[in-house]
């Protein structure tokens, strides 16, 4: 039995070629060569003529629209590895799709390449360019290694976002995550998204508590007890609210 479907699966898979000429399924229609993605045949009264996808684009045999060339990254191109010999310039390694930059640092920006003519695109901050989706995503979905950091990714005094996740007491994923400030106790960074790095600050007379992730009275905050302690006016505040008491 098992012999029986290995040659019927052999038989179908030749059963359009003879003589090494493509033989029409139907009348007319288009369909993909068996090895090569962007190779398809277009047959009208029952003649093949074969054809190429234009460069970068490749053939899509569920596709139900006339053109059925279609970027890689919506294509399955299962056992159709061969592809046509490329045609690059500078930017464009293929004359259309959408493509990294040439510089492999250069994670945010990509082009859209038509015909050759090559578009430059640059992703909203803190997202990569995802080679496999041609579309920019968060860095750890892109995938991407050995990127820059951009001027949005890094603050002025070196501070960067952690690149694991944080969670919470839950171990649900937070997701604009807070830090406290190594040097000043007012001060505390938030992560946009767990990306993109924001400076914030708490009132005069208060202190970041990382622990409770809030801003609070400096005696609630080791470390930070005597932070407003030269501060003129946070010590008469504090006398004004003692007498008042």
């Amino acid at each position: 039995m098992s012999l029986s479907i290995v040659l019927c699966t052999i038989v179908i898979g030749i059963s359009h070629f003879t003589n090494g000429q493509f033989q029409c399924p139907k009348k007319n229609g288009q369909y993909e060569d068996p090895v090569q993605c962007d190779k398809f045949y277009e047959c009208k009264d029952g003649v093949a003529t074969e054809k190429l996808c234009p460069d970068g684009l490749v053939f899509d045999p569920l596709n139900r629209k006339v053109n059925k060339c279609d970027q890689p990254f919506s294509v399955d191109c299962g056992e159709r590895t061969e592809l046509q010999t490329p045609q690059p310039n500078y930017l464009c390694p293929r004359r259309n799709g959408y493509f990294a930059h040439p510089d492999e640092k250069v994670c945010n920006i990509f082009y859209n390449c038509i015909e050759g003519d090559g578009t430059e695109i640059v992703c909203p901050n803190g997202l990569h360019f995802d080679e496999y989706a041609g579309s920019c995503a968060w860095p750890a979905t892109a995938g991407r290694t050995g990127c820059n950091e951009s001027d949005d990714m890094k603050l002025k005094d070196g501070f960067t976002c952690p690149k694991d996740k944080t969670h919470n007491s839950r171990g649900q994923n937070v997701a604009h995550p807070v830090f406290a400030h190594p040097d000043d106790c007012q001060k505390f960074y938030v992560c946009l998204n767990g990306i993109t790095p924001r400076e914030q600050g708490c009132s005069t007379g208060e202190v970041f508590n990382e622990e409770s992730q809030k801003c609070d009275q400096p005696e609630n905050v080791p470390g930070c007890e005597n932070w407003y302690k030269d501060d003129p006016q946070v010590q008469q505040q504090q006398q004004n609210k003692n007498k008042k008491q």
